[in-house]
Protein backbone atom coordinates (compact mmCIF):
# COMPACT_ATOMS: atom_id res chain seq x y z
CA UNK A 1 0.00 0.00 0.00
CA UNK A 2 1.34 3.23 -0.90
CA UNK A 3 1.04 6.12 1.57
CA UNK A 4 2.40 9.45 2.45
CA UNK A 5 5.72 7.78 3.92
CA UNK A 6 7.21 6.66 0.78
CA UNK A 7 10.81 5.24 0.98
CA UNK A 8 13.51 7.30 -0.64
CA UNK A 9 14.06 4.44 -3.23
CA UNK A 10 9.89 4.76 -3.54
CA UNK A 11 10.36 7.96 -4.33
CA UNK A 12 13.92 7.57 -6.61
CA UNK A 13 11.60 5.15 -8.64
CA UNK A 14 8.67 7.40 -8.80
CA UNK A 15 11.58 9.99 -10.36
CA UNK A 16 12.82 7.67 -12.34
CA UNK A 17 9.79 6.62 -14.25
CA UNK A 18 9.02 9.85 -15.04
CA UNK A 19 11.98 10.39 -16.17
CA UNK A 20 12.04 7.62 -18.91
CA UNK A 21 9.18 8.54 -19.87
CA UNK A 22 6.52 5.98 -18.58
CA UNK A 23 4.05 8.69 -18.81
CA UNK A 24 4.75 9.55 -22.60
CA UNK A 25 3.43 12.88 -24.50
CA UNK A 26 0.18 13.63 -26.27
CA UNK A 27 -3.09 13.13 -25.69
CA UNK A 28 -4.72 9.34 -26.77
CA UNK A 29 -6.89 7.23 -25.30
CA UNK A 30 -6.13 7.13 -21.69
CA UNK A 31 -4.29 3.88 -20.81
CA UNK A 32 -1.06 2.17 -19.44
CA UNK A 33 -1.99 2.27 -15.52
CA UNK A 34 -2.51 -1.23 -13.54
CA UNK A 35 -6.41 -1.26 -12.26
CA UNK A 36 -5.15 -3.10 -9.15
CA UNK A 37 -3.08 -0.27 -7.43
CA UNK A 38 -4.15 1.03 -4.10
CA UNK A 39 -2.68 4.89 -3.30
CA UNK A 40 -4.15 4.79 0.02
CA UNK A 41 -6.76 3.13 2.04
CA UNK A 42 -9.82 5.27 2.50
CA UNK A 43 -10.78 7.16 4.94
CA UNK A 44 -13.95 8.21 5.81
CA UNK A 45 -14.47 12.05 6.91
CA UNK A 46 -15.69 12.87 10.61
CA UNK A 47 -19.14 14.54 9.24
CA UNK A 48 -19.42 11.24 6.97
CA UNK A 49 -23.32 10.47 7.15
CA UNK A 50 -24.56 14.09 7.82
CA UNK A 51 -25.20 15.14 4.15
CA UNK A 52 -29.08 15.22 5.10
CA UNK A 53 -28.50 18.33 7.56
CA UNK A 54 -26.67 20.59 4.96
CA UNK A 55 -28.33 23.27 3.30
CA UNK A 56 -29.39 22.96 -0.34
CA UNK A 57 -28.33 25.52 -1.17
CA UNK A 58 -26.64 29.41 -0.61
CA UNK A 59 -28.47 31.35 1.51
CA UNK A 60 -31.37 28.95 1.53
CA UNK A 61 -32.41 28.06 -2.15
CA UNK A 62 -32.99 25.69 -3.62
CA UNK A 63 -31.49 24.11 -7.51
CA UNK A 64 -34.90 24.90 -8.57
CA UNK A 65 -35.12 28.39 -7.12
CA UNK A 66 -31.87 29.15 -8.48
CA UNK A 67 -32.60 27.78 -12.28
CA UNK A 68 -36.16 29.48 -12.21
CA UNK A 69 -34.07 32.64 -11.24
CA UNK A 70 -32.18 33.03 -13.99
CA UNK A 71 -34.69 31.15 -16.78
CA UNK A 72 -35.12 33.60 -19.53
CA UNK A 73 -32.11 35.69 -19.13
CA UNK A 74 -29.42 36.85 -22.02
CA UNK A 75 -25.83 36.70 -20.92
CA UNK A 76 -23.44 39.12 -22.22
CA UNK A 77 -20.28 37.95 -21.04
CA UNK A 78 -18.45 34.67 -22.41
CA UNK A 79 -15.09 33.14 -21.47
CA UNK A 80 -12.36 31.77 -18.49
CA UNK A 81 -11.63 34.97 -16.87
CA UNK A 82 -14.75 37.21 -16.09
CA UNK A 83 -15.84 38.28 -13.24
CA UNK A 84 -16.70 36.23 -10.78
CA UNK A 85 -14.11 33.58 -11.70
CA UNK A 86 -11.17 32.94 -9.32
CA UNK A 87 -8.18 32.94 -11.22
CA UNK A 88 -5.45 33.99 -8.55
CA UNK A 89 -5.55 34.57 -4.56
CA UNK A 90 -3.84 36.70 -2.17
CA UNK A 91 -0.80 35.83 -0.62
CA UNK A 92 2.44 37.23 1.23
CA UNK A 93 4.71 34.86 -0.12
CA UNK A 94 5.59 32.46 -2.86
CA UNK A 95 2.29 30.26 -2.72
CA UNK A 96 1.15 28.29 -5.56
CA UNK A 97 -2.24 26.71 -5.64
CA UNK A 98 -1.96 23.52 -7.85
CA UNK A 99 -5.10 21.82 -9.49
CA UNK A 100 -5.80 18.85 -11.91
CA UNK A 101 -8.74 18.18 -13.25
CA UNK A 102 -10.05 14.38 -14.23
CA UNK A 103 -12.54 15.20 -17.19
CA UNK A 104 -14.52 11.94 -17.26
CA UNK A 105 -16.03 9.89 -19.92
CA UNK A 106 -14.96 8.03 -22.90
CA UNK A 107 -11.15 7.60 -22.96
CA UNK A 108 -11.11 10.04 -20.10
CA UNK A 109 -11.59 7.70 -16.93
CA UNK A 110 -8.04 6.64 -16.13
CA UNK A 111 -5.75 8.26 -13.73
CA UNK A 112 -2.33 9.35 -13.87
CA UNK A 113 -1.20 7.10 -10.50
CA UNK A 114 2.92 8.44 -11.01
CA UNK A 115 2.02 12.06 -11.01
CA UNK A 116 -0.19 11.13 -7.70
CA UNK A 117 2.63 9.16 -5.95
CA UNK A 118 4.59 12.64 -6.95
CA UNK A 119 2.15 14.54 -5.30
CA UNK A 120 2.18 11.82 -2.26
CA UNK A 121 5.94 11.42 -2.07
CA UNK A 122 6.61 14.92 -1.81
CA UNK A 123 3.90 16.05 -0.01
CA UNK A 124 2.78 18.28 -2.39
CA UNK A 125 -1.72 19.86 -2.04
CA UNK A 126 -3.52 20.13 -4.56
CA UNK A 127 -7.14 20.62 -5.24
CA UNK A 128 -8.38 17.87 -7.79
CA UNK A 129 -11.68 18.90 -9.76
CA UNK A 130 -13.51 15.47 -10.39
CA UNK A 131 -16.07 15.15 -13.09
CA UNK A 132 -18.93 12.76 -11.80
CA UNK A 133 -18.42 10.49 -14.54
CA UNK A 134 -15.07 10.22 -13.46
CA UNK A 135 -16.29 9.40 -10.14
CA UNK A 136 -18.60 6.64 -10.99
CA UNK A 137 -15.85 5.19 -13.17
CA UNK A 138 -13.59 4.58 -9.95
CA UNK A 139 -15.24 4.65 -6.98
CA UNK A 140 -12.46 3.66 -4.76
CA UNK A 141 -10.07 5.83 -6.28
CA UNK A 142 -12.24 8.82 -5.68
CA UNK A 143 -12.79 7.66 -2.06
CA UNK A 144 -9.20 6.57 -1.87
CA UNK A 145 -8.16 10.66 -2.45
CA UNK A 146 -11.30 11.99 -0.38
CA UNK A 147 -9.58 10.46 2.60
CA UNK A 148 -5.88 11.99 1.91
CA UNK A 149 -5.67 15.43 3.70
CA UNK A 150 -3.44 16.66 0.84
CA UNK A 151 -5.96 16.98 -1.42
CA UNK A 152 -9.67 18.52 -1.60
CA UNK A 153 -11.56 17.49 -3.93
CA UNK A 154 -13.69 20.04 -5.99
CA UNK A 155 -16.75 19.85 -8.65
CA UNK A 156 -15.97 19.44 -11.80
CA UNK A 157 -19.31 18.95 -13.49
CA UNK A 158 -21.22 16.20 -14.48
CA UNK A 159 -21.56 15.90 -18.02
CA UNK A 160 -18.35 18.41 -18.48
CA UNK A 161 -19.78 20.94 -20.40
CA UNK A 162 -18.96 24.42 -20.52
CA UNK A 163 -21.13 26.16 -18.37
CA UNK A 164 -23.79 28.48 -20.26
CA UNK A 165 -27.57 29.06 -20.40
CA UNK A 166 -28.14 29.47 -23.68
CA UNK A 167 -25.70 26.44 -25.30
CA UNK A 168 -22.61 28.28 -26.19
CA UNK A 169 -19.77 25.60 -26.95
CA UNK A 170 -16.14 26.11 -26.45
CA UNK A 171 -13.58 23.91 -28.39
CA UNK A 172 -16.23 21.87 -30.46
CA UNK A 173 -18.02 20.93 -26.64
CA UNK A 174 -21.65 22.20 -26.51
CA UNK A 175 -22.77 24.10 -23.57
CA UNK A 176 -25.06 23.87 -21.05
CA UNK A 177 -28.52 25.04 -23.18
CA UNK A 178 -30.46 26.53 -19.85
CA UNK A 179 -30.25 28.20 -16.47
CA UNK A 180 -31.97 24.49 -15.62
CA UNK A 181 -29.40 22.46 -17.28
CA UNK A 182 -26.59 24.93 -16.07
CA UNK A 183 -28.10 24.25 -12.14
CA UNK A 184 -27.97 20.45 -13.19
CA UNK A 185 -24.77 20.56 -14.38
CA UNK A 186 -22.78 21.92 -11.17
CA UNK A 187 -25.62 20.17 -8.53
CA UNK A 188 -25.55 16.63 -10.03
CA UNK A 189 -21.81 16.67 -8.85
CA UNK A 190 -22.43 18.96 -5.89
CA UNK A 191 -24.88 15.82 -4.16
CA UNK A 192 -22.23 13.17 -5.61
CA UNK A 193 -19.33 14.73 -3.99
CA UNK A 194 -21.48 15.44 -0.93
CA UNK A 195 -21.96 12.07 -0.66
CA UNK A 196 -18.55 11.06 -1.06
CA UNK A 197 -16.34 13.69 1.07
CA UNK A 198 -19.65 14.27 3.72
CA UNK A 199 -19.37 17.76 3.00
CA UNK A 200 -20.24 19.87 0.10
CA UNK A 201 -17.80 20.54 -2.29
CA UNK A 202 -16.29 24.67 -2.22
CA UNK A 203 -15.06 24.78 -5.44
CA UNK A 204 -16.02 24.58 -9.35
CA UNK A 205 -14.81 24.65 -12.05
CA UNK A 206 -16.81 23.78 -15.19
CA UNK A 207 -15.35 21.49 -18.50
CA UNK A 208 -13.24 23.97 -20.83
CA UNK A 209 -13.39 26.36 -17.60
CA UNK A 210 -15.64 28.54 -19.63
CA UNK A 211 -18.33 30.40 -18.82
CA UNK A 212 -20.83 33.30 -19.02
CA UNK A 213 -21.42 35.58 -16.11
CA UNK A 214 -25.04 34.29 -15.29
CA UNK A 215 -23.72 31.00 -14.88
CA UNK A 216 -21.39 32.64 -12.52
CA UNK A 217 -23.80 34.00 -10.89
CA UNK A 218 -25.62 30.42 -10.80
CA UNK A 219 -22.32 28.81 -9.28
CA UNK A 220 -22.20 31.13 -6.56
CA UNK A 221 -25.92 30.85 -6.02
CA UNK A 222 -25.60 27.37 -5.48
CA UNK A 223 -23.02 28.05 -2.67
CA UNK A 224 -19.55 26.90 -4.51
CA UNK A 225 -16.71 29.28 -6.07
CA UNK A 226 -16.42 29.65 -9.91
CA UNK A 227 -12.73 28.57 -10.49
CA UNK A 228 -10.70 29.16 -13.82
CA UNK A 229 -6.32 29.49 -13.85
CA UNK A 230 -3.60 32.12 -14.09
CA UNK A 231 -1.62 29.25 -15.54
CA UNK A 232 -2.55 26.53 -18.20
CA UNK A 233 -0.20 24.06 -17.89
CA UNK A 234 -0.80 21.32 -20.46
CA UNK A 235 -3.77 22.25 -22.49
CA UNK A 236 -5.80 19.65 -21.77
CA UNK A 237 -3.66 17.38 -21.60
CA UNK A 238 -1.88 17.65 -25.25
CA UNK A 239 1.49 19.79 -24.21
CA UNK A 240 4.72 17.33 -24.08
CA UNK A 241 6.79 17.15 -20.99
CA UNK A 242 8.81 20.08 -22.02
CA UNK A 243 6.38 22.44 -22.67
CA UNK A 244 4.81 21.48 -19.13
CA UNK A 245 7.65 22.39 -17.33
CA UNK A 246 8.44 25.51 -19.44
CA UNK A 247 5.09 26.33 -18.87
CA UNK A 248 4.59 25.87 -14.77
CA UNK A 249 8.01 27.63 -14.68
CA UNK A 250 6.20 30.44 -15.58
CA UNK A 251 3.95 30.64 -11.98
CA UNK A 252 3.88 33.70 -10.48
CA UNK A 253 3.04 33.60 -6.51
CA UNK A 254 -0.89 33.87 -6.01
CA UNK A 255 -1.44 32.06 -9.31
CA UNK A 256 -3.33 29.27 -10.06
CA UNK A 257 -2.53 26.31 -12.68
CA UNK A 258 -4.37 23.73 -14.22
CA UNK A 259 -3.65 20.61 -15.54
CA UNK A 260 -5.01 17.21 -16.33
CA UNK A 261 -4.99 13.92 -13.84
CA UNK A 262 -6.47 11.51 -16.64
CA UNK A 263 -4.52 11.01 -18.85
CA UNK A 264 -1.47 9.26 -17.95
CA UNK A 265 0.65 8.97 -21.39
CA UNK A 266 0.25 12.59 -21.47
CA UNK A 267 3.17 15.24 -21.05
CA UNK A 268 1.59 16.38 -17.84
CA UNK A 269 3.50 13.92 -15.13
CA UNK A 270 7.18 14.02 -16.29
CA UNK A 271 6.82 17.90 -17.24
CA UNK A 272 4.95 18.39 -13.39
CA UNK A 273 7.58 16.02 -12.31
CA UNK A 274 10.73 18.70 -13.42
CA UNK A 275 9.12 21.87 -12.81
CA UNK A 276 7.84 21.25 -9.25
CA UNK A 277 11.03 20.13 -8.08
CA UNK A 278 12.57 23.49 -9.79
CA UNK A 279 9.84 25.50 -8.43
CA UNK A 280 10.55 24.16 -4.55
CA UNK A 281 13.85 24.84 -5.15
CA UNK A 282 12.88 28.64 -5.97
CA UNK A 283 10.80 28.53 -3.02
CA UNK A 284 7.81 28.30 -3.60
CA UNK A 285 5.16 26.99 -1.69
CA UNK A 286 2.65 24.65 -2.94
CA UNK A 287 -0.97 25.05 -1.46
CA UNK A 288 -4.69 23.82 -1.64
CA UNK A 289 -6.82 26.53 -3.16
CA UNK A 290 -7.54 28.81 -0.20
Amino acid sequence: MLDAGLSRRTLFTVGAALAAGVVSAGCGKASGNAADRVLEAPRLRPDKGLTANLPLAKNGLSPDAVAAKYAGKKPQQWGTDISGILTNFDTSGKQFALTFDACGGPGNNDIDENLLSLLIAQQIPATLFLNKRWIDANQLRAAQLAGNPLFELANHGTAHRPLSVNGRAAYEIKGTGSAQEAVDEVWGNHERLTQLTGHPPRFFRTGTAHYDELAVNIVQDLGEVPVGYSLNADYGATSNAAQVQANMMKAAPGGISLAHMHRPKSGTGPGMYAALTALKGNGFQFVRLP
